[in-house]
């Protein structure tokens, strides 16, 4: 268990690297570019050029060598890659399987649930309503229905912290719609904490939501985000379209876990 292999060191793998190396595991990170080698040398992970492609791979089998496989490289915002995600994380799964990879976590998204105006936990049906949660959704599948390894899926809320400033979202813009509907976020200090829970406590083959317990409105959080910023007041339509609030049910049963940053009232952080 003290050797870990991450597939996509970016903003949260490269942070969860410095952490699990930080105490005291052996860590594997991928990069598709050489450059990015020192950056993670400087945080203590191994460094591995790792690349799946639709039409080629390169990887070292060593990043391979591991217990546990982290996989955290969601589809890109063009069409074209959603269509191809599901084929890169075959790839992946193939490439892991028959090699020293026990567990696989797989960093999915809230957006498997689509927004159809109601409360979700990990008990409902996912029913995605965009190409990119309707991808995620595959692979989270293919990935739980391989034998080779057991999956353990993680679905995160929207994404904030150190270079993602809510703030920014929607400052000094007008007429932004749905203003009521609640949000549906985490930091990245508690995406790492419930991943070390995970880990700590061997929770494999289960599906976790990670989002806030806390769900303040839009119009809330966006206009005390950019308050806090100093940034232009966005301005919201008072309505409620599509929404969901997604709860966190199997974090709370599994580790009563303590989420370290809060929503409302949000500090920025």
């Amino acid at each position: 268990m003290k050797t870990i292999s991450i597939l996509g060191c970016g903003w949260y793998g490269l942070a969860l690297g410095k952490k699990l190396a930080a105490s005291g595991y052996t860590v594997k990170g991928s990069t598709t570019s050489p450059e990015k080698y020192p950056a993670l040398k400087e945080s203590f992970i191994e460094p591995y050029l790792v690349s799946f492609q639709d039409k080629e791979e390169n990887f070292d089998p060593a990043f391979f060598d591991s217990t546990t496989l982290i996989i955290c490289i969601p589809p890109k915002r063009s069409s074209a890659e959603q269509h191809t995600y599901l084929k890169k994380i075959a790839k992946i799964a193939d490439a892991a399987s028959g090699t020293s990879i026990e567990n696989v976590i797989f960093i999915s998204s809230t957006s498997v649930y689509g927004d159809h105006n109601d409360k979700v936990d990990e008990s409902s049906v996912p029913l995605p309503d965009t190409d990119s949660g309707k991808a995620i959704l595959a692979a989270e599948n293919l990935l739980k229905e391989h034998s080779g390894f057991s999956t353990t899926v993680i679905r995160f809320g929207g994404l904030i912290g150190p270079d993602r400033n809510p703030g920014r979202f929607f400052a000094g813009k007008s007429d932004i719609p749905n203003g009521q509907a609640p949000v549906n976020l985490i930091h990245l200090s508690d995406c790492i904490g419930i991943t070390l829970k995970i880990l700590e406590n061997r929770a494999f083959g289960e599906t976790f939501n990670a989002c806030s317990p806390e769900h303040p409105s839009r119009a809330v959080f966006y206009t005390d985000a950019a308050r806090q910023s100093g940034m232009e007041l966005p301005q919201f339509k008072d309505e409620l379209l599509s929404w969901k609030q997604v709860d966190s049910f199997m974090v709370n049963q599994k580790f009563n876990y303590n989420f370290e940053v809060k929503l409302n009232p949000l500090v920025i952080q």
